[in-house]
């Protein structure tokens, strides 16, 4: 049911960006699964192409990610034979869609997380990629592009699951992804749980730091390092 949601929520905003929205109209609707099924797993991202809502991406834990271009009737697979299948976040530069990047490893730190290979980017609509680095960082969870310049990228590494990493915490890129800042990092257990951008000012950034650690009998949620930012 969430990820049904999360489809039409983001749906709904591209339809209705920067108009009033009537919480009314939400009422009373009946959702429905649009794919993908079978081999794709969890879905864990999502995002469209505001200009045209009928292309979606899905990402999933471990079953790479997915495009529809028929507003879900069907979908293919687009990042086959790559170092990972794991999709943490997806980010469309919306003013030239054909350009979008690709966080990997599932940042849901489940007992069965799959881990990633870092940060990818295409230039012609998911149909080649490009590996940008990032690949220690394990899990990445939240990408987000500057909506006025594709150069500028945020990166959320929530990082691995079973153990300490200096690698987590919140990167920037100002080339396209050709080098990476660490411009907020906590601790070895401390990762980016979300991030939001302001829409009126993208020098804006809200960044929720988690620090948490999985062992195969408990998990540990919450410390000294969880905080917002």
């Amino acid at each position: 049911m969430k990820t049904r949601i999360s489809v039409f929520l983001s749906l709904f905003i591209a339809f209705t960006y920067g108009q009033n929205i009537d919480n009314s109209l939400l009422h009373g609707l009946n959702f429905r699964s649009i794919g993908p099924a079978g081999m794709s797993g969890r879905v864990t991202a999502i995002d469209v192409v505001q200009s045209n809502t009928a292309i979606i991406y899905a990402g999933t834990s471990a079953g790479s990610l997915w495009k529809s271009s028929n507003a879900g009737t069907t979908f293919e697979p687009i990042f086959e034979n790559q170092k990972t299948a794991s999709v943490g976040d997806v980010a469309i530069y919306q003013k030239n869609p054909n350009i979008v990047y690709l966080g990997t490893g599932e940042g849901n730190p489940r007992n069965s997380q799959n881990f990633g290979y870092g940060m990818y980017k295409s230039l012609d609509g998911g149909k080649t990629w490009k590996h940008l680095g990032l690949e220690k960082t394990k899990s990445i969870h939240r990408v987000i592009v500057h909506p006025d310049n594709p150069d500028v990228v945020y990166v959320g590494a929530i990082g691995t699951a079973y153990g300490t990493s200096e690698h987590r915490g919140l990167y920037k890129s100002v080339d396209g992804g050709a080098s990476w800042d660490k411009i907020l990092y906590t601790n070895t257990s401390t990762g980016v749980a979300d991030m939001v951008m302001d829409p009126s000012n993208p020098n804006k950034i809200m960044v929720a730091m988690w620090e948490y650690r999985r062992w195969p009998w408990f998990m540990n949620s919450g410390g000294p390092g969880s905080a917002i930012h």
